[in-house]
């Protein structure tokens, strides 16, 4: 009785460990596409605050970590020609066509 027990609740939990752990990445963050970017920096520093300027980007938190020369990329081929071998972020925003994104935060592949 015990036994067939045991393996009922083990048939019934099988199904959550699956989900529990996937076995393909998220492509996506909260904010977006993951983005490759070439460099990262604060919106306060010489080379963000010059490309801000040009591009009369405003920045609230001068602290903000902002990306440059951003892509969107895809983690299914981490470890081919879509992995990123520069800054993987996830970014508030990539509205400014690949050349900044703001208010990012650095992730793991």
């Amino acid at each position: 009785m015990m036994f067939s027990r045991a393996i009922a609740v083990a048939i019934a939990a099988a199904p959550l460990l699956a989900t529990a752990t996937p076995l393909e990445a998220r492509q996506t963050c909260s904010t977006g596409a993951i983005q490759c970017c070439q460099q990262t920096t604060t919106a306060n520093s010489a080379a963000g605050a010059a490309i801000l300027g040009l591009l009369g980007i405003v920045v609230q938190d001068v602290n903000a970590l902002i990306g440059l020369t951003c892509s969107p990329i895809s983690v299914v081929g981490v470890g081919g020609s879509d992995a990123c071998s520069a800054n993987a972020v996830c970014c508030e925003d990539n509205s400014h066509g690949g050349l900044v994104s703001i208010g990012c935060l650095p992730i793991s592949l």
